[in-house]
């Protein structure tokens, strides 16, 4: 694998890398750039997503073909990285979950009548998008092949009853993606929050600040989605959801690498600048020990989520490399981010800079889209199956 970056994407990076120093940080220290659950409000990330689509910037993922930069997972990896050194970046390139993941099934596996209904206008800010996969126990969590909710098919029509929960940005989400049981196993459907037969029962509370629209619990009582939005074939539901997730795991990790780099940068200021003692703390060897250590393990997040997204790039499913990837990545977010407050002192633990947003929100890392054990079961299925061939050059094994 060559690590030189193709000159389109390296123009990319550091144009991306300026906008967001330069008009999305900065957002950060007004109050009122925030709603009432910690995120951008969306008055303000409409103006600033006009910003974006004037700068070129918009949509980097989406092929050109529907109005996007048409960047692969190399490119996405590079930019999603430089984007989310703001906690608001994603959302205002259009590349945050869970629309990112949505809009890159929708593409792959959606008819071209169903991409210009459901699709392009999430592709173009328009409305936003949720997938209703989650259940309660002792419904499908990581394993969606348990899931209880329930679509019959009656009339050219599926009646569609069951429970869902945790699922992110329901509240503001126009556009749904159901994972639910059928006669043939899993299927996908598209359904939009104006239909009748569903109900948000709550907002679900969580520990830190939350995307826009929140996690919700969902109730379906007797939702009819006609034939035409079926997402694929009948019973193909777990496929799709799988190649979906995929990748979302693998841009989650992306992303969360910007906020790692965020934070040892904000800890790397406040040491070079602090004096204690008569020293300044970057002088000291156990401030470097630990800048070090930190530095060390997001430059090894990196390699992981650049090899697996080369791997997909050319053809491979990856699995393994994403799956180590999501292990390592969200490992380094948490230990960073509370590396860098430690070095911060009280400041770090007080809401005057954002470490301990970021601190907040990285405690879901190592539960999302799969938790750390469930990957770590993953990896060692792929080792058992491959002995010493799973350390292997190049593409590998199509795994």
């Amino acid at each position: 694998m060559d690590y030189q970056l193709p000159d389109k994407i390296e123009k990319l990076r550091i144009k991306t890398k300026d906008f967001v120093n330069n008009i999305i940080i900065p957002l950060e220290s007004d109050k009122s750039s925030y709603d009432d659950h910690e995120n951008i409000n969306l008055s303000l990330l409409e103006d600033i997503r006009e910003k974006v689509k004037q700068a070129g910037l918009w949509a980097p993922q989406i092929p050109t073909s529907r109005s996007g930069l048409g960047l692969g997972p190399v490119g996405m990896s590079v930019l999603y990285e430089e984007m989310n050194r703001s906690i608001f970046g994603p959302v205002c390139f259009n590349c945050a979950a869970p629309d990112d993941g949505n809009m890159y099934i929708l593409n792959k596996i959606a008819t071209e009548e169903q991409k210009i209904k459901w699709l392009d206008p999430i592709i173009r800010g328009e409305v936003r998008s949720a997938l209703a996969m989650t259940e309660p126990a002792p419904g499908g969590g990581s394993d969606p092949s348990m899931i209880k909710t329930e679509a019959v098919f009656s009339n050219n029509k599926w009646i569609v009853n069951g429970l869902k929960w945790y699922i992110t940005g329901a509240g503001i989400a126009s556009h749904f993606i159901l994972l639910a049981k059928t006669k043939g196993g899993l299927t996908a459907f598209l359904y939009h929050k104006d239909q009748p037969g569903w109900n948000i029962k709550r907002r679900i509370p969580i520990m830190g600040p939350e995307e826009h629209g929140g996690h919700c619990e969902i109730e379906y009582n007797g939702l009819e989605i006609p034939d035409e939005n079926r997402l694929g074939e009948v019973g193909q539901g777990l496929k799709i959801v799988q190649i979906r997730l995929g990748l979302a795991r693998l841009t989650h990790c992306m992303r969360w690498i910007g906020l790692s780099k965020r934070s040892l940068e904000i800890a790397l200021d406040y040491v070079s600048h602090r004096e204690g003692f008569g020293i300044k703390l970057a002088d000291r060897e156990s401030i470097q020990i630990k800048l070090g250590k930190a530095a060390m393990d997001i430059d090894i997040s990196r390699l992981l989520v650049m090899r697996a997204a080369w791997k997909i790039e050319n053809g491979s499913k990856s699995r393994q490399d994403v799956s180590m990837a999501k292990i390592q990545v969200a490992d380094t977010l948490n230990e960073v981010c509370d590396t860098a407050i430690q070095l911060n002192g009280a400041k770090g633990y007080s809401k005057d800079i954002i470490l301990e947003w970021i601190y907040r929100y990285a405690r879901q890392a190592k539960l999302v889209d799969g938790a750390t054990e469930v990957h770590q079961m993953i990896v060692n299925r792929f080792f058992n199956n491959y002995k010493s061939d799973f350390w292997h050059w190049g593409i590998g094994p199509d795994v």
